[in-house]
């Protein structure tokens, strides 16, 4: 028996749960746990309507590492699923250490008092989760996750050694709003807003956020992008572990007429993470702000186009510098047809019902935190072809961003 459980309800924990209840050989038994157990039965709802599968909810307070505790001690899953907050990674983990829980989740921890993506935090967890003989999979989404598994196929099959990674991340898709946010707007607009760093030459080069873009054609016909130089977390642990890395950037499309709505927002304060009075009560404008925008996983039914994400990695094999693309394109209307989701949410939970298969049978069982380009990337991109995600390699002759 594969019991887990997953928490979170959002637009990626509803891809999770379906996805897992898909798979009744491999998850055996699911709990989907959230803050708001309406949300939770909605999701079981359309499982039972659409698969005619019974999982079971539960409401709990993920920051509350006790009650989270007594939750997986009494349900005593094989993992959890984590698609909650980044901020609450920590209080998740520690739970599951006290429960005897493997662990995986789909973005690093975030404090919540400052946008810093860093996986320093889940690191020091290592020794506690080897100690325990638990295994923890971090960032198990798209990016982070499968562009991990990507780089980590690449440097396996195509190289001797790679040199350049540029991970690109194009949507296409128009949900047909004003301004939206096509995931949790707070950890969204924090990230995009955030001061952008690339990896060169042995270190990490701070430019202002938005500062550098460039213009990239998708294939298959997706059409010419826009896209711009941000910091993301997978950079980190992909600069770590591949040393050989001389140059690594992550790049990710945007319409102007989303930078035109930043652009404001921020000038008028609603993008700020400092706490505010108002009217006796303390407030943190991103949070408000979130709580006007649509809710990410109601963009669903609205949203067309197509996702392109992927790798383009440049290195040496057999003695001749070589660059090959390695990428997904996925269809917002597809993915909302199998489990009414946009593709954003889609790309994330796939991802994190692959890596969550690759734990329970074995393939990545091993104890300790890993990363994802720290395992075999082969099953999981076996699966990724299989569950939803076909993906494409490429050589390209001629490739620069400008």
């Amino acid at each position: 028996m594969s019991k887990v459980v997953i928490i979170g309800a959002g637009g990626v924990g509803n891809v999770v749960a379906h996805k897992c209840a898909q798979l009744v050989d491999v998850f055996s038994d699911i709990v989907l746990a959230s803050r708001t157990k309406s949300k939770c039965d909605a999701i079981a709802a359309d499982i039972k309507s659409s698969l005619n599968r019974d999982i079971k909810t539960a409401a709990v307070d993920a920051d509350n590492v006790a009650e989270l505790t007594a939750l997986l001690k009494q349900e005593q899953p094989k993992l959890v699923i984590n698609v909650a907050l980044p901020y609450q990674d920590l209080s998740i983990m520690d739970a599951c250490l006290e429960a005897g829980v493997d662990y995986l989740d789909t973005a690093n921890y975030e404090p919540l008092d400052t946008a810093k993506f860093e996986y320093k935090w889940q690191w020091a967890y290592q020794d506690k989760f080897k100690k325990a003989g638990l295994t923890a999979l971090l960032g198990s989404g798209f990016d982070p996750g499968a562009t991990n598994v990507f780089t980590a196929y690449l440097a396996k099959h195509y190289f001797d050694e790679i040199e350049t990674l540029d991970i690109i991340d194009v949507n296409g898709g128009d949900h047909g709003y004003p301004f939206a946010t096509n995931f949790n707007p707070e950890i969204n607009i924090r990230e995009v807003t955030a001061d952008c760093r690339h990896f060169e030459n042995g270190q990490f080069v701070t430019t202002p956020a938005m500062s550098t873009k460039a213009a990239f054609t998708c294939p298959e016909e997706i059409g010419d992008f826009t896209i711009y130089r941000l910091y993301h977390e997978e950079l980190e642990s992909l600069a770590k572990h591949y040393p050989s890395l001389k140059r690594a950037q992550f790049w990710m499309s945007f319409s102007d007429n989303y930078l035109k709505h930043l652009e404001v927002l921020g000038n008028v304060g609603m993008t700020g993470i400092e706490p505010v009075d108002y009217k006796g009560q303390k407030i943190v404008p991103i949070q408000f702000l979130a709580q006007l925008l649509p809710d990410p996983a109601s963009l669903g039914p609205r949203t067309k186009g197509k996702t392109c994400i992927g790798c383009v990695v440049t290195g040496i094999k057999d003695g001749e510098k070589k660059t090959y693309y390695l990428y997904n394109i996925c269809d917002h209307e597809a993915c909302y047809a199998e489990v009414k989701s946009q593709a954003i949410s889609y790309t994330t939970g796939v991802p994190a019902m692959i890596g969550a298969k690759m734990m329970l049978q074995g393939h990545w069982k091993q104890p300790g935190v890993w990363n994802m380009e720290q395992l075999n990337p082969d099953p999981f991109m076996a699966d990724m072809n299989q569950y939803g995600l076909p993906w494409k390699v490429i050589e390209l002759k001629d490739f620069a961003l400008n």
